[in-house]
């Protein structure tokens, strides 16, 4: 079992930026891929990024790339998403996920966080 723990969501002014972790307690946290997702109301839940345990990285919604970027620290068992130049379309409850691998964690999570909010105003 993988248990994991988001936080750093909150309410941001369009151009913001906030640092989203995600702490991962249970197995061994450096044999998973990690990952992010996210998903706004009415919307159906998206991947956003995800990293492998060697610090390899994909991207899967084109409009966050350049300006989020994943990172992990497998000593602190813990995955880092950091938003920057945010808009008013990134609001959205984000999820943190733990895959068996990089490619994997795109179509198949094996856990799931309890999501954070995050808001960005116009």
């Amino acid at each position: 079992q993988v248990q994991l723990v988001e936080s750093g969501g909150g309410l941001v002014q369009a151009g913001g930026s906030l640092r989203l972790s995600c702490v991962a307690s249970g197995r061994i946290f450096s044999s998973y891929a990690m990952g992010w997702y996210r998903q706004a109301p009415g919307k159906e839940r998206e991947f956003v990024a995800a990293i492998g345990w060697s610090g390899t990285t994909s991207y899967g919604v084109d409009s966050v790339k350049g300006r989020f970027t994943i990172s992990r620290d497998n000593a602190k068992n813990t995955v880092y998403l950091q938003m920057d130049s945010l808009k008013p379309e990134d609001t959205a409850v984000y999820y943190c996920a733990a895959g068996s691998t990089l490619m994997v964690i795109r179509y198949n999570v094996d856990y799931w966080g309890q999501g954070t909010q995050v808001t960005v105003s116009s």
